[in-house]
């Protein structure tokens, strides 16, 4: 049986290579011998086991010296996570020194620490492709600072603004999420845990709080005040950020999705020669990337409901909610890097109809501009009287397909104060779009990569 994220036809939709190796067996147990090795190396460093044991430890644990078929199958037998490993370590270290393997620790421990080595490497993974997002996207917003479209409210065209102004928005989204993501750095999320049985220290003999910084120091995880075992926080808070910045990839697929659309046409995701839109419709270039882009929120939304869960933990540790991590850390890191990685490519190649944005834009008239027309109309009669007038005349214009301009200005209120003239000096896109140019700019300067 096959996942969407080691499927070999679907992987690379759903995940990228960097995060699946870090979320691979290979890794996994890789990091749990880490926490291993650096035990046994302060516990030898301090006294508390043999040097020489901590000295063999040290050197036999290393991935290439375990069988993963042997791991897999005394997993199963004894229905547990880890004494396989443990088992098979003391076996190749053998004799006496075999026996300070795991000394002092519990299972969670092991896995925990490893599991938080595998998630700052995905985060450090994901943190390297944010600049690359960032940097492509601040690209192209200056690019479109000032190309001309339409805003759209409720599905419906508003009043013009620009489409380096929209991308501007995604933009500032995005430098949120970067400067949580940052962050999760400075809160300490990033923990070990060497506290043994319920997270007492009970097994160090007085000297465990000495042990467990020295290793995690060695191991470069912050040191948790007290024993985080029952405490899940910090998994739950990395999934926010990381799901609150996947849904604004998802609304950015979403909305390229509609601006793509044939009756929009307003740009286009990258599209090489030899790619196949549909098997039965040859004409077809179908947003298969944008789509894809926007597919991946769902899910990630779901694991950050199911890490959520792990915070319902009971007493001093259990598994029932304990081992929801284990599916969803690698599932929601997976789905977001694929996100990235995917949307810096989109944007990267992202073709921009200008001519089409404009002619949306005009599709209209000049009833994107009745804002505008209320307003200085407004100066002279009051707003609510303007409001009035223009009201009368869109609604006029749009039911029975009468020139909006002719309509506004056959009210006698508006010929007594202004000219058709005065009018039709109101209704320039380039003059409409108020302050976006300034907005573009005070988004682009934040931008420091």
């Amino acid at each position: 049986m096959t996942s969407v994220l080691d499927s070999i036809l679907l992987q690379n939709n759903f995940s990228t290579p960097a995060i699946r190796s870090i979320w691979s067996d290979d890794n996994k147990i890789s990091k749990q011998l880490a926490v291993e090795a650096a035990l046994a190396k302060i516990e030898g460093d301090l006294g508390i086991i043999p040097k020489s044991a901590a000295d063999k430890i040290v050197k036999k644990a290393k991935v290439d010296n375990f069988d993963f078929l042997s791991l897999q199958k005394e997993s199963a037998e004894k229905r547990h996570s880890l004494i396989a490993l443990i088992h098979a370590l003391q076996e190749e270290v053998g004799g006496k020194e075999g026996e300070f393997v795991h000394y002092g620790v519990t299972t969670q421990d092991i896995v925990d620490t490893g599991i938080m080595l595998q998630t700052k490497e995905a985060y450090n993974i994901i943190l390297d492709h944010t600049k690359d997002l960032i940097s492509t996207l601040a690209k192209l917003t200056k690019e479109h600072r000032s190309t001309l479209m339409i805003g759209r409210t409720h599905g419906i065209h508003a009043i013009p603004i620009t489409f380096g102004f929209k991308l501007s928005i995604w933009l500032d989204e995005l430098l949120r999420s970067q400067r949580r993501l940052k962050q999760l750095l400075e809160n300490d999320v990033f923990v070990g845990s060497i506290s043994g049985a319920v997270g007492s220290y009970a097994s160090f003999f007085g000297r465990g709080r000495e042990v467990e910084k020295a290793v995690l120091k060695e191991l470069g995880l912050a040191v948790p005040n007290i024993s985080w075992q029952p405490s899940r926080d910090r998994f739950s808070e990395f999934a926010s950020v990381l799901g609150i910045f996947s849904g604004t990839l998802g609304k950015i697929g979403r909305e390229l999705f509609t601006l793509m659309k044939t009756e929009i046409d307003e740009v286009h995701e990258p599209f090489k020669k030899g790619e196949v839109g549909s098997s039965t419709m040859p004409q077809k270039r179908n947003p298969a990337l944008i789509e894809g882009l926007a597919s991946l929120t769902q899910p990630v939304f779901k694991d950050v409901d199911l890490m959520f869960q792990s915070l319902l933990i009971d007493g001093e540790r259990d598994a029932i909610h304990w081992r929801n991590e284990w599916v969803a850390l690698p599932e929601i890191t997976s789905y977001l890097d694929a996100q990235i990685v995917n949307a810096t490519y989109i944007l990267s190649g992202l073709k921009v109809n200008q001519d089409k944005m404009l002619d949306n834009l005009n599709k209209q008239g000049a009833l994107p501009y009745s804002e505008r027309i209320m307003f200085e109309v407004g100066l002279k009669l009051g707003k609510q009287t303007a409001h009035e007038i223009v009201y009368q005349a869109a609604m006029t214009a749009l039911e029975e397909n009468k020139d909006f301009i002719d309509l506004v200005y056959s009210d006698e209120r508006v010929r007594l104060n202004f000219t058709k003239e005065d009018i039709l000096s109101w209704v320039d896109p380039k003059n409409n779009i108020g302050e976006c140019l300034e907005k573009v700019d005070e988004v682009l300067s934040q931008v420091t990569i």
